[in-house]
């Protein structure tokens, strides 16, 4: 019954009390300017869309122990490009540099060391080639947690939560988690943490007293890469494919690879941006790109290797369905292939809307309909009347002018 299982919590808890020891947490005394702590922390779970559509994304968060200081930036993931970022950002916010960094054990800072190395060391992880040429142009001294001991960096793991509460906070105020663009969204925790900050003044000045200026130029926080365009007018970026206009195919491009896109260039001009992928993402294929190779030759499209990809959305991919269902094979994507091309020569969503009108019936329909849907509707230009003009009317106006203004 209810009230016995009541007792019996009760009586589970009271002997918990009296008998199961736990781990305490211990204080520790934080020296100003010793060192900044370094985190990311996942912000998937404030529901924030960009442009309507849901943005995953993580906060490289740093934080100074002794007065909590804090400053972060939007990544992807926890890479060293996004460690870069968030440390550089910080420290150049800050304008001074503390005497060491100290993060968990991620792959961004460090790695499993080789048994050799482990039994010269004495541990299991060393620090990365690229993190530490980043800490040793700020003259930034390494300190990582004990693996398996998260807790180490208990200070910027606490700001974490306390920070995603008081954005949740803001966003309540704000009325919306729908923003423009990243850079809309990074002002506004930008904000926040500003915010935050304005109350750690006094901590901060005796920090600041016993740190170094920044003395150093900014890192590029952009990598530059030359790539060759395939057949396929496919490029290859970081074991992923992309799709580029298929003018460049054969041609070497530079590709320059940031955070959130990857800029295209070609003889020193700027071509295509396309969005950096991450995780298990493996292609990026842009329909515009590739359209017109598909219409000069439709039996490539059924077994086309990205074919997912010349849907653009899902009512394409009903269109297509149905087309396939009323017509053969190679009429079917004929057709598609028709209706694609059009969505690439003027707007995706006009092409969009007047599918989802032919779809939805469920009769059958070929591209002349759609024409007719999309056709523009014939502009009326009305009449006007135009009177005859009366030139007496001003003579009279100048005859009733007084001397000296005439």
């Amino acid at each position: 019954q209810a009230g016995q299982l009541r007792t019996f919590q009760r009586r589970v808890e009271r002997w918990r009390g009296l008998n199961q020891a736990q781990i305490a947490t211990l204080d520790q005394i934080r020296e100003p300017g010793e060192s900044i702590q370094l985190d990311g922390t996942w912000m998937t779970q404030l529901d924030v869309t960009i442009q309507g559509e849901p943005f995953k994304h993580i906060l490289i968060h740093c934080v100074l122990p002794y007065s909590n200081w804090e400053w972060g930036r939007v990544a992807q993931s926890e890479s060293l490009s996004a460690v870069r970022l968030g440390l550089q950002s910080s420290l150049r916010k800050l304008g001074f540099v503390p005497k060491s960094v100290q993060t968990d054990n991620s792959s961004a800072a460090t790695r499993r060391l080789g048994i050799s190395e482990e039994k010269e060391m004495g541990k299991s992880r060393g620090y990365t080639t690229g993190y530490l040429q980043l800490l040793d142009h700020y003259g930034l001294s390494p300190a990582s947690t004990h693996v398996g001991n998260p807790n180490e960096n208990g200070d910027v793991e606490s700001q974490n939560g306390a920070l995603k509460r008081a954005v949740e906070q803001h966003l309540l105020l704000r009325g919306s988690r729908e923003f423009g663009d990243i850079d809309e969204y990074e002002a506004f925790l930008f904000a926040v943490m500003e915010k935050r900050n304005r109350g750690r003044q006094v901590r901060l000045a005796e920090e600041i007293s016993v740190m170094r200026p920044v003395a150093t130029t900014a890192l590029a926080t952009s990598v530059q890469k030359k790539v060759r365009v395939s057949n396929g007018s496919l490029i290859q970026v970081m074991r992923r494919s992309y799709s580029v206009p298929t003018s460049l195919i054969g041609k070497e491009v530079t590709v320059r690879i940031q955070e959130w896109t990857i800029d295209v260039y070609y003889a020193g001009k700027w071509v295509e941006r396309l969005p950096r992928l991450i995780g298990d993402q493996g292609h990026h294929i842009n329909y515009r790109h590739v359209i017109d190779s598909l219409l000069r030759k439709p039996g490539g499209f059924r077994r086309y290797r990205y074919r997912d990809a010349l849907f653009p959305r899902l009512i394409f991919r009903r269109a297509w369905e149905q087309l396939n269902r009323w017509h053969a094979p190679r009429r079917a994507d004929i057709l598609y292939l028709q209706i694609l091309h059009l969505a690439a020569r003027t707007l995706e969503d006009d092409v969009a809307r007047a599918l989802t009108t032919l779809v939805e019936t469920d009769k059958p329909w070929n591209k002349e309909d759609l024409d007719r849907l999309l056709a523009p509707e014939p502009t009326v230009v009305p009449r006007v009347e135009t009177g005859a003009v009366d030139l007496s009317q001003y003579d009279s106006l100048l005859e009733e002018m007084p001397h000296e203004l005439a």
